[in-house]
């Protein structure tokens, strides 16, 4: 499954099919890291940017809505799983 995410005028696109504890790490164009997500158990996922500073979260619903967060927990988006 691939997902694509825009966050910040940078677009990121990351395969989903490992387990749930690894990290994904962002690279832009260039190769250069530009950030991480990390799992936090239940539908719950922080990501990072490339200092390690937290930017945002999002959650999954068991019913496949994600729902992402910036880092103050305003809600900046929602997608939706065809099924």
């Amino acid at each position: 499954m691939i997902k694509l995410i825009t966050w910040a005028a940078v677009t990121f696109v990351f395969v989903s099919a490992a387990q749930a504890e690894e990290q994904t790490r962002f690279y832009d164009s260039r190769g250069n890291s530009v950030g991480t997500a990390a799992p936090q158990g239940n539908g719950s996922t922080r990501y990072y940017d490339s200092r390690g500073n937290s930017v945002g979260t999002s959650t999954t619903t068991s019913s496949g809505t994600t729902t992402y967060y910036d880092a103050r927990g305003n809600v900046s988006g929602r997608a939706t799983r065809n099924r």
